[in-house]
């Protein structure tokens, strides 16, 4: 069979040819703003465009001098005087330059058109000798304006940048150190249960086992990824709710509901299953008499809620139970806080005989690169 080529437009873009296009795209916007600010000035946007050209490569040197080179090499090494004496004399430079530039090339040009137009017209910026126009102090001033406007915009741009990925580098090694936590938790309990039931020889070990497996498999190999789909990660939860019916047989009283379409939603992986661990550990193998949990999950378009209730022990009051039960709870909300900061509702209802949880999450608002689509947008 042979393979159809992918249209180059469609075809993913590195991270070097990405960075090539944001600068051709600043510069662009660069050269754009500034001609139309200039051309009302001069005698067409066309002839503002032609001076703004003649001055670019100023400003590029400027900013790739200092941003690239001067910054990275004194300021990340902490080397503060070094930096500020190379950013004055970067200054200085462009200033002369530019000032060169419209004595020598830009001032001539603009010149000549203006007189073109109108023989009468006079400049007196073009007055005195090439020393007397390079040395005054208020065309000086001006250059050093001109020339430092642009490159503090895109120094701006670039340390608003780095901002952004470095926060973005905390927000990926928190939900790492975050998820790291679910991990040993969640397999220490399962290990203790399938030991239990394995010291009866009783028959169920080889299912739990078997579903400890693709557990196992699922956090080993398809949780190293920002997100999942969330049909996946609800068949892990259902295995999870599976084992532990098996330990508490009829004893417990569960239903677990699921109502939408969760085959094309992505979420965080592990998101939800610490609540229903939670309702397990703190609910159910605490109570001596028949106890009960209730999960419901529901997916309108990318809207989920996530709904999970149980019973409580009856004495659920000591501070260690209490400080034990709220770090699968803490877990959750330190996540959801990073990842849907402004698109996520938690409730918990601490009643006197139940425990509920009322989760909603906008999984289009993920702060984490996702793939969910717009159900709303035709």
């Amino acid at each position: 069979m042979t393979s159809v080529p992918v249209p180059l437009f469609m075809q993913p873009v590195a991270p070097m040819s990405r960075t090539v296009l944001n600068h051709t795209i600043f510069w662009s916007l660069t050269i754009i703003v500034l001609t139309i600010f200039y051309g009302m000035g001069m005698p067409t946007y066309g002839v503002a465009f032609n001076v703004i050209m003649m001055f670019i490569p100023i400003h590029m040197l400027y900013f790739y001098t200092a941003a690239y080179w001067a910054i990275p090499k004194y300021l990340y090494r902490r080397k503060y005087l070094q930096l500020a004496l190379i950013l004055l004399g970067c200054t200085l430079m462009a200033g002369f330059l530019f000032r060169l530039l419209e004595i020598t090339v830009a001032d001539p040009y603009i010149y000549r058109l203006m007189l073109k137009k109108d023989p009468s017209f006079k400049w007196h910026k073009l007055d005195g000798t090439f020393r007397h126009q390079l040395t005054k102090p208020v065309y000086i001033i001006n250059a050093l304006e001109q020339s430092n406007l642009v490159f503090w915009v895109a120094v701006s741009l670039k340390f608003i940048k780095m901002w952004f990925e470095k926060r973005q580098l905390a927000v990926q090694s928190e939900l790492s150190a975050l998820k790291s936590q679910i991990h040993p938790h969640f397999l220490f309990n399962t290990l203790n249960n399938l030991y239990a039931l394995t010291l009866n020889q009783s028959p169920q070990s080889p299912a739990i086992v078997l579903g400890l497996s693709d557990i196992l498999r699922y956090m080993l190999y398809e949780c190293n990824t920002d997100n999942v789909l969330l049909k996946r990660d609800i068949e892990v939860m259902q295995h999870y709710v599976t084992l532990e019916k098996l330990r508490y047989e009829n004893r417990l009283d569960l239903n677990f509901s699921i109502t939408g379409d969760t085959s094309s939603q992505r979420i965080p992986p592990l998101l939800m299953l610490p609540l229903i661990e939670n309702a397990f550990k703190h609910g159910t193998s605490e109570t001596i008499e028949e106890a009960w949990i209730n999960i419901d999950l529901c997916l309108h378009n990318y809207k989920l809620k996530f709904k999970i209730s149980n019973s409580k022990p009856i004495d659920d009051t000591t501070p260690a139970k209490k400080t034990s039960g709220n770090i699968g709870l803490n877990n959750v909300k330190k996540r959801l806080e990073l990842l849907f900061p402004y698109a996520h509702h938690l409730q918990v209802f601490n009643e006197e005989e139940l425990f509920v949880v009322i989760l909603d999450i906008d999984l289009r608002q993920n702060l984490v690169k996702h793939e969910n689509k717009d159900t709303d947008r035709r």
